[in-house]
C-alpha cells in the first residue's frame, strides 16, 4: 500500500482534481468507498437475477432468458465503462447521478416487465414480442449503469489515497465480487421467499439509492457545488419516494395484474418454494382452472379428456401397483382408482402445496373425487428423477408420467434418455409407461424427440393424441405465444419393455365407463399423430437436451 506522500510508480496517472477533502480520515474514507462498492455490487446482481427469474416465469425457457439477460448486460457493462471515462473529472457527481438512475430503473424493472406482460401480452401483431423487447431494454440500461460505476469508483478511491493501479483494481474488484456473492445468495434464499420478486426489487432499489447518495453526499460533498448537492438530494428523495409508493401499492398492483392475466375469477394465488400456483373458478358453476407458473395445467372444461387419454390405455393390462410422476392435482390418481384390482398408487409430486390444495380445496378435491382420501394412494414429495433412482427393479405394473411439457427447462431432465431408462427399470417385464409428450400439431419435433428418446432407452412405443383443449393459454415452454399460439391437442406415448404395446381400452365387466374416449377414437387419433412423424431426430440426454 503506497502512502499519500510516496511517489506514484512510473506510468501511473495522477488523480484528477487532486486529493479529496474528506470529513473523515483517509483510511476510513477508503473503507467507506469499498463498503459502497460492496452494497452496489450486491444490488446490481439482484437486478440481474430478478430479470432472469421474472423473464423465465413470464416468457418461458429459463436457459434462453438467462443467456439473453447475461450476455446483453455484460456487453452493456463494457460500453458503460467506456462512456463513464468522460465523467471522471466529475466522478462524485457522476457516481451519484448513476446510482440514482440505477436505483430507479433497477427497482422498477420487475414492475414494468410484469405490467407489460399482464396488460399487453395478448395484443399480438407487432407487439407480440413486447415483453422480450422490454427485457432486452432493461438488461441494456442496467448493464450500462453498472458498467459506469467502475471507472468512477476507481477515480474516487484514487482521490482518497494515491495507490498503484494494480492494487486499486484488486481492492475494488474484491469488494465488488464479495458484494456480488452476497447479492446472489440473498436473492434466492432471502429476498425471493420472504418478499417476492416485486417487493424485493423495490427494496433493493431503495438500498441502492441510499448507499450511492450517502457515499457521495456524506464523503465527497466538498467536491460538489451547492447546486449539485441539492440536485442530488432532490433526485434521491424522488427516487425513494417513487420506490416507497410502489412498495405500498405493490399488492394492489399484483392483484390487478393477476386479474389481467387470469381474469377476475382468481380464488387461490400463492407462491410456493417451487412455483406460483393460481386457481380460478370452481364455484357457482364456473369451471376450475389450475395454473402452475402461469401455464394452464388443468382446465375443468376438458381435463377429463386429457386424463382419460393419459391413464386408461396404460391400464389395459396388469395394474396392481401404479406409479404417478407429477399429477399432484390428484386427477390422474382419480382415473387410476376407477380400475378394479389396483392395490397401491404412489404419487411423486415436486410441490407439496399442490397436494395440499388437492386435498383441502373443496372444488379441486371434488374434481379429483377425493382421490387422496383413498388409503391405497401414497404421496411422496420430491424430484421424480431422484425418486426413480431409488425404486427397486420391476416394482410397478404401470408408470404414468403426468409432467409439464418438454421444452420447459425444469422438465427437460424428466424427458431424457436417463430418466426413461430408470422408468424402464422400475417396470415389470410386461409393464407399461404412459408419457405426456406435449402437443403434436404445434410442436411435432418435441413430440417425436420424446418418442426417439423412449426408444433409445430400450422401450417400444405407440404414439397417440387426443384433440380438443382450452386454447386461452399456451401450456408449453413459451408463455408469450398468445391465445392463437396455444395448441389444440395433447400428445401421448405408450411404451412397454417387451413388444410394442397395443392401444386398447379395457372392456367387459369392471371396465370403467369413459366420458369422451373411445377405442375407435383412440385408434383414429393415433393415425393422426403418426401422420406428423418427424424423422432423423436426436436423442435427448441430461447433458444434451434437444427440446
Amino acid at each position: 500500500m503506497i502512502e499519500p506522500h510516496a511517489p506514484a510508480p512510473p506510468g501511473t496517472a495522477p488523480p484528477r482534481g487532486g486529493r479529496a477533502r474528506l470529513p473523515v480520515r483517509p483510511g476510513t474514507g477508503r473503507f467507506l468507498v469499498l463498503a459502497g462498492v460492496f452494497v452496489c455490487a450486491a444490488c446490481g446482481l439482484v437486478y440481474e437475477l430478478e430479470l432472469v427469474a421474472l423473464a423465465s416465469y413470464l416468457i418461458g425457457d429459463s436457459v434462453t432468458q438467462a443467456s439473453v439477460v447475461l450476455s446483453v448486460m455484460v456487453f452493456a457493462m463494457g460500453i458503460g465503462s467506456l462512456v463513464a471515462k468522460r465523467l471522471r473529472p466529475l466522478a462524485a457527481a457522476g457516481f451519484g447521478a448513476v446510482e440514482a438512475v440505477l436505483a430507479l430503473v433497477g427497482g422498477c424493472s420487475a414492475l414494468a416487465l410484469y405490467a407489460v406482460f399482464a396488460w399487453t401480452g395478448d395484443w399480438g401483431g407487432m407487439w407480440a414480442n413486447g415483453p422480450r423487447c422490454l427485457l432486452v431494454a432493461f438488461s441494456l440500461t442496467i448493464g450500462l449503469l453498472i458498467g459506469a460505476e467502475v471507472p468512477l469508483l476507481m477515480e474516487l478511491i484514487q482521490r482518497i489515497r494515491r495507490q498503484d493501479a494494480g492494487g486499486a483494481v484488486a481492492d475494488l474488484f474484491a469488494a465488488d465480487y464479495v458484494g456480488a456473492l452476497v447479492g446472489g445468495l440473498a436473492f434466492p434464499f432471502l429476498l425471493l421467499p420472504l418478499l417476492g420478486q416485486l417487493t424485493a426489487t423495490l427494496i433493493t432499489g431503495a438500498v441502492n439509492a441510499v448507499a450511492g447518495g450517502a457515499l457521495v453526499l456524506g464523503l465527497f460533498r466538498e467536491d460538489l457545488s451547492r447546486r449539485a448537492r441539492w440536485l442530488l438530494v432532490i433526485a434521491n428523495v424522488t427516487v425513494l419516494g417513487v420506490l416507497a409508493s410502489a412498495a405500498v401499492l405493490v399488492d394492489d398492483f399484483e392483484r390487478a395484474a393477476r386479474h389481467a392475466v387470469y381474469g377476475r375469477d382468481v380464488r387461490v394465488a400463492l407462491q410456493t418454494d417451487v412455483q406460483e400456483v393460481v386457481i380460478t373458478g370452481g364455484t357457482h358453476g364456473r369451471p376450475l382452472d389450475l395454473f402452475l407458473d402461469g401455464r394452464l395445467r388443468v382446465s375443468g372444461r376438458d381435463e377429463r379428456r386429457y386424463h382419460e387419454a393419459l391413464v386408461h390405455p396404460a391400464m389395459s393390462g396388469d395394474h396392481t401397483r401404479v406409479l404417478i410422476l407429477g399429477g399432484g392435482d390428484g386427477l390422474a390418481a382419480r382415473e387410476v382408482l376407477r380400475h378394479p384390482g389396483v392395490r397401491r398408487v404412489d404419487v411423486v409430486e415436486a410441490d407439496a402445496a399442490v397436494v395440499r390444495l388437492a386435498r383441502r380445496d373443496p372444488p379441486l378435491s371434488k374434481l379429483n373425487s377425493h382421490a387422496y382420501d383413498d388409503p391405497r394412494v401414497h404421496v411422496m414429495t420430491g424430484d421424480a428423477f431422484r425418486r426413480l433412482r431409488a425404486v427397486p427393479p420391476a416394482t410397478y405394473d404401470v408408470v404414468i408420467s403426468d409432467l409439464p411439457d418438454p421444452g420447459i427447462t425444469a422438465s427437460t431432465k424428466l424427458y431424457s434418455q436417463e430418466f426413461y431408462g430408470l422408468a424402464r427399470r422400475a417396470l415389470t417385464p410386461r409393464g407399461r409407461l404412459a408419457v405426456h409428450a406435449g402437443p403434436v400439431s404445434s410442436r411435432p419435433r418435441s413430440f417425436w424427440t420424446v418418442d426417439t428418446t423412449l426408444r433409445a432407452a430400450g422401450l417400444r412405443t405407440a404414439p397417440y393424441c387426443v384433440r380438443g383443449r382450452d386454447s386461452r393459454f399456451a401450456p408449453g415452454p413459451d408463455r408469450s405465444a398468445g391465445p392463437t399460439g396455444a395448441p389444440h391437442d395433447w400428445g401421448f406415448i405408450l411404451a412397454g419393455r417387451g413388444e410394442r404395446p397395443a392401444l386398447r381400452l379395457r372392456e367387459g365387466k369392471g371396465a370403467p365407463r369413459l366420458g369422451t374416449l373411445t377405442q375407435e377414437g383412440l385408434v383414429a387419433d393415433a393415425g393422426v399423430a403418426e401422420g406428423t412423424r418427424v424423422g432423423g431426430l436426436g436423442v435427448s440426454t441430461l447433458v444434451h437436451p434437444r427440446y
